[in-house]
C-alpha cells in the first residue's frame, strides 16, 4: 500500500491548510496588502509545499527506491538515511 493511501488524511489535511494559504495571498493581493505582507504570506506557502513534497518523497525513497523491506542492512540504511537528509535539506 503506497504512503498516499496510508495516510491520505493526513495528506489532505496539509492540501486544504495549503488550500486557505494561497486564499490568504489571493485575498492581500485583491485588498492592496503591503507587498511585505504578500511576501510572508507566498513563503509560508512555500514552505508548506515543501514540507508535503519532503513528506512524500521520504516515504518514496524508503518504499520505492531503496525499498529497506528487502534485505536491510546497515549500509542501506544509513545511506538511506542521508539521502532523505539531503532532501529535507534541500527543501528548506
Amino acid at each position: 500500500m503506497s504512503h498516499t493511501i496510508r495516510k491520505r488524511p493526513q495528506l489532505l489535511n496539509r492540501v486544504s491548510r495549503i488550500g486557505g494559504q494561497v486564499a490568504a495571498i489571493e485575498k492581500a493581493l485583491n485588498t492592496g496588502a503591503e507587498c511585505g505582507a504578500v511576501l510572508q504570506l507566498i513563503a509560508s506557502v512555500r514552505g508548506a509545499i515543501n514540507g508535503l513534497m519532503a513528506e512524500v518523497l521520504e516515504d518514496h525513497i524508503r518504499n520505492h527506491v531503496t525499498n529497506l523491506d528487502d534485505k536491510p542492512n546497515e549500509i542501506r540504511i544509513q545511506g538511506t538515511d542521508e539521502l532523505i537528509d539531503i532532501v529535507r535539506t534541500y527543501l528548506k
